[in-house]
């Protein structure tokens, strides 16, 4: 279910602009002209009796009287109220260790895990860590696409994919070879244990892309993932280090729901634009093209822009829930799919974090998951490569140190 690694991922990318992030529009204040009435002429003291206006003198000086008093008797008591009454306004501050030496961060990624997914069904493992830490309130912000590859190395390395390299789920490299290693750290002496660990889960997506995102299959893939982290927190508590271990939760994209309605033929834009079925190495969201050796991409993004520009086709980009196909005999009835805009909502996933460095049942705004790299090393105390991500987004995210 699972797979481990000691190391964060560095780019070797060129320097990439940091975001600038957006600074809170001030209010404006608010004015409003009193509107008066000129048809009457108040300012003559003749306009009203003698005695009205003696009463009046007369009133006003006894209730200025008994303000004057109210107020000292009030100061009097708040004085000495305050005297007696101590306000504890210690802010809070990140936890001691107990057990561990260092700081130590296990990063969990659940694959398709959309935001949501965790009121489908009880999940008092995955809730337990959400009442006692940090959590993003209305979901995490995935890259664009909204793709599995792109977003774990977004999350790792804190570069934009147009940075990092990986715009794809598929791609060509024949000299790349892949080992999944699966390690036990927590039983290593203290001193031992790495600082950094991954944990990656790939349901919920699996069956996300099976059967979309509201079959019961969901509900029973998240109940899953939820018995795992109980495992892993029982392990972790047995061991005596669940509070010293900085956990950090999130999933890489969301899922939306997909039917034949929504399906889009290749074979019927062939008026306009030609692709060949055998250059075409993924479908959708995202068309992904490799042409064989004497064409050049360049001329056929061209050539692709140009019947873009036909006035069928709006800018290139499927809109949420539509699935891209070649033939018209590949079809099923309803699955789930994700690779879309990542401002669309069904795309957001989580971002729940337990540990020393998080508060306690906190809610924080959205953020995008490139930001994730920079709390990573910020918690770790190490200078990390230069990213995508905001330099003082860690402050607003952990508790100050000690």
């Amino acid at each position: 279910m699972g797979s481990g690694s000691v190391s964060i991922l560095t780019p070797k990318e060129k320097n990439p602009m940091p975001i600038s992030t957006k600074e809170e529009d001030e209010l404006a204040n608010s004015s409003s002209a009193a509107l008066l009435s000129f048809n009457k002429d108040y300012s003559s003291s003749d306009s009203l009796p003698k005695w009205v206006t003696v009463s009046l003198v007369i009133s006003t000086s006894i209730a200025l009287c008994a303000a004057i008093a109210f107020g000292f008797l009030f100061f009097s008591a708040s004085k000495s109220s305050s005297s007696s009454i101590k306000v504890d306004s210690t802010p809070e501050v990140s936890r001691k260790l107990v057990k561990l030496k260092s700081p130590v961060v296990l990063l969990i990624s659940s694959d398709g895990f959309r935001f949501g997914y965790q009121f489908k069904v009880d999940t008092p493992n995955i809730h337990r860590l959400i009442k006692n830490g940090t959590e993003a309130e209305v979901g995490l912000i995935p890259v664009f696409p909204t793709l599995t590859f792109p977003n774990h190395y977004s999350i790792v390395t804190g570069l934009y994919p147009a940075y990092h390299g990986i715009i794809n789920n598929y791609f060509t490299d024949p000299e790349t070879e892949r080992v999944d290693t699966v390690l036990k750290y927590f039983d290593l002496p203290s001193d031992e244990i790495p600082s950094f660990m991954t944990l990656y889960f790939e349901d919920p997506d699996h069956q996300g892309h099976k059967v979309g995102p509201d079959d019961p299959q969901i509900t029973e893939a998240v109940a899953g993932i939820d018995k795992m982290m109980g495992r892993l927190i029982r392990g972790l508590e047995e061991r005596g280090v669940f509070e010293d271990v900085n956990i950090i939760m999130v999933g890489d994209h969301g899922m939306v729901g997909t039917c034949d309605k929504k399906l889009i033929f290749l074979d019927d834009l062939a008026k306009w634009i030609e692709i060949p079925e055998e250059w075409v190495q993924s479908y959708s969201p995202l068309l992904a093209i490799r042409p064989p050796p004497g064409y050049s991409s360049k001329d056929v993004v061209a050539k692709m822009n140009e019947g873009l520009k036909s006035g069928r086709v709006n800018n290139g980009l499927v809109d949420e829930g539509f699935t891209v196909e070649q033939k018209r005999s590949r079809r099923q009835e309803c699955g789930g799919a994700h690779g879309y805009d990542n401002a669309f909502f069904s795309m957001r996933s989580i971002f729940i974090a337990h540990g020393p460095q998080f508060a306690r049942g906190r809610k924080v705004p959205s953020f995008e998951n490139i930001q994730i790299y920079n709390l990573v090393t910020t918690i770790l105390n190490i200078q990390g490569a230069s990213n995508n991500g905001t330099t003082s987004f860690p402050q607003s995210i952990l508790l100050p140190s000690r």
